[in-house]
Order: C-alpha cells, then sequence, then structure tokens
C-alpha cells in the first residue's frame, strides 16, 4: 500500500479458532448464514491447508478510509474491478460474500479487533494504553 503512504505496524498469519471467528462476527450472531460465515474465515470450505488468514494492521493519516477504499465494497459483484475485492472477490451460491479482504468500519471498530487479533508486544508502535500486570507468575503486557 505504497501509494496510500500507510505503513505495517502488526502483522501476523493466524489460524483462525471457532472462538476467535465468532467474537470476530459477534455483530452477526443472529444471522441466517452466521455458521457459513465462520466456516469462511476459518477457511474450512478449502480443506485443512487454507485455514489461515493473513492479519495486518496499518497506520497512518486516514488509514481506515484508504484501506476500506482499496479493498472496495463489501459485496464482491458490486466492487469496482479496480479493487481488492472487485478483482478477487466473488459470491458464492449460497450468497456468501467472498470478499478476501475484511476492513474495520471506523476508529472503534478497529480497536476492538486490533485488540482481539493482536497482542500489545505484536505492534511495533504504541497505539492504545497498555499495563503490565502478572500472569501465573510472569509478568506480560496486556491491553489497558
Amino acid at each position: 500500500m505504497s501509494e496510500t503512504r500507510l505503513r505495517i505496524i502488526g502483522a501476523k498469519v493466524v489460524r483462525v479458532s471457532r472462538k476467535l471467528a465468532k467474537k470476530h462476527y459477534a455483530h452477526l450472531a443472529s444471522h441466517p448464514r452466521f455458521e457459513d460465515i465462520i466456516a469462511y474465515i476459518q477457511g474450512k470450505p478449502y480443506g485443512k491447508e487454507y485455514q489461515r488468514v493473513l492479519a495486518l494492521v496499518y497506520a497512518g493519516e486516514n488509514a481506515i478510509e484508504k484501506v476500506r477504499n482499496l479493498a472496495g465494497a463489501t459485496n464482491p459483484e458490486k466492487a469496482e474491478a479496480t479493487t481488492i475485492r472487485g478483482a478477487y472477490g466473488r459470491v458464492t451460491t449460497k450468497g456468501i460474500f467472498e470478499n478476501v479482504i475484511h476492513c474495520s468500519a471506523n476508529k472503534e471498530e478497529a480497536e476492538k479487533e486490533i485488540k482481539l487479533w493482536f497482542k500489545p508486544q505484536e505492534i511495533v508502535e504504541k497505539i492504545f494504553p497498555t499495563k503490565v500486570v502478572v500472569k501465573k507468575k510472569v509478568k506480560v503486557r496486556v491491553w489497558a
């Protein structure tokens, strides 16, 4: 995303557990295709070798807006062909949007999702307050 002048400040490959998927999509719990959505983010429809995602945190001026513009419309069929979703996404015969990328919608959602997917020490810039706590007699940094 060099053209956006954004910086990657967190990156990791994640094997998405059911627990993580359900927390991430908790706001869709009443959606009739909730189980399909959970299976999709876990990569289950594509086999065990695909059951992981690349989680990234970008920082910079208007980062959320810039990433969302590059991603394109949530529905891949309505996304411009030059966007990530327009070029690589699809809608399955079940009506599931395989939009290949998730973007936080606003600052509040971004903070919630970053704290869900990353530990403070996995982010290379301080973006939220942290505190040191003792867990099982070991000090670790956690989100404040």
